[in-house]
């Protein structure tokens, strides 16, 4: 069944934008080749809300408003694709699905592994003209996924146990 959007849908997902572009831009941690945030938060929720296709589209822009707002460095299309899958990573792991253990960590070992571990380091070969073999891009990265991996499962878990769901679908309006 096809969500129907309603201003509810469009205000929250608005509010959820605006925190990923807070927390990836303003509170995050980037440097040329490494990037720490706490922007997979309201990604949780937003995946829980909207589903894949549309937490994707939710994290396009927020990368996009973001890249706006707050450039570090020059725009380059093969992170918001990065963003779009993520989101969707979110959605599917979490769209009308009980949080549980496995549903945690899966979700934050697959976006460690498809977005932070494989397409990510193409782009940063690719913008940098350095070989995909250089310690320059892989030394951060691989640092950064053992530690962000159990942190990012263990959020993921709490944050979606957290969030009262039926409540919030049904304060919202939200077609479930």
């Amino acid at each position: 069944m096809k969500q129907k959007i309603n201003v509810h849908m469009v205000t929250t997902m608005g509010l959820l934008i605006a925190l990923i572009v807070i927390l990836s831009r303003i509170l995050g941690f980037e440097t040329q080749f490494i990037k720490i945030s706490f922007e997979f938060v309201p990604k949780i929720v937003m995946g829980m809300l909207f589903g894949p296709f549309w937490t994707g589209v939710g994290a396009v822009l927020a990368d996009t408003i973001g890249m706006m707002l707050f450039a570090r460095a020059a725009f380059f299309p093969g992170f918001t694709l990065n963003a779009f899958i993520a989101g969707g990573i979110y959605g599917y792991f979490f769209y009308k699905k009980e949080v549980t253990w496995k549903n945690a960590i899966l979700c934050a070992f697959f976006n460690t592994l498809i977005i932070s571990l494989i397409l990510t380091p193409i782009w940063l070969s690719i913008m940098y003209n350095q070989p995909l073999t250089s310690w320059v891009i892989w030394g951060p990265r691989l640092v950064k996924a053992a530690v962000m991996l159990p942190i990012q499962s263990i959020m993921n878990y709490f944050v979606g146990r957290v969030i009262p769901m039926k409540q919030l679908t049904k304060n919202l309006h939200f077609s479930k």
